[in-house]
């Protein structure tokens, strides 16, 4: 049985990793609810790259995205492949023990640094095979359905809207400026009383 609560904390540079375990108790296709990402021989660590919805792992909310998995029912998952893990998490019955690190940037710089991460991954998916990508876990169906890269877009999209009607009501308001000092006083006088 895993314990639920955080194991340790540590600083790394800014960013805080937290590790904890978890137990999951598995559906009736024996299956938890993640798909895994990294793992050898192409990554040194493996991680949760998604987690569906309306399983075990959605209802449990413990694992998330990103998630590193450090051991399954006690083994260490170090060196293994993406496969040899969800072969780990099969082979139990009923209920799975997961040790995870997560790891935490400053809420201040955080969605900054997701977003950059992100694009990041966009970029490195774009110059390699869809195998190797699909090995790191870094396929284009998870990256193009990003929800945080997706309203990222929208709001740079806002953003350019709002700089456009910017721009428009200054040149508007310099041809007005225009017009009324062509305008000679007395009429300007008219003008402004109506």
């Amino acid at each position: 049985m895993c314990p639920r609560e955080r194991l340790r904390r540590e600083d790394t540079l800014g960013m805080t990793v937290t590790s904890g375990s978890v137990t999951i108790k598995k559906d009736a296709n024996n299956l938890i609810g993640i798909s895994i990402g990294g793992g050898a021989p192409l990554c040194p660590c493996l991680y949760i790259v998604q987690i569906f919805d309306n399983t075990a792992a959605a209802r449990d909310g413990t694992l998330q995205s990103g998630d590193e998995l450090v051991s399954v029912n006690g083994q260490s998952v170090k060196g293994k492949t993406k496969v040899e893990v969800a072969k780990m998490i099969q082979a139990t019955k009923d209920e799975v023990c997961i040790n995870y690190n997560k790891l935490h940037a400053d809420p201040q710089q955080g969605k900054t640094l997701d977003i950059v991460l992100k694009k990041m991954k966009h970029r490195l998916v774009e110059n390699m095979s869809s195998s190797t990508a699909d090995a790191l876990g870094l396929s284009r169906a998870i990256l193009c359905n990003d929800t945080l890269v997706k309203k990222m877009q929208e709001l740079q999209d806002t953003e350019l809207m709002y700089r456009g009607l910017v721009d428009h009501c200054k040149r508007v308001l310099q041809v007005r400026n225009v017009i009324l000092q062509n305008i000679p006083n007395e009429k300007r006088a008219n003008h402004i009383q109506v």
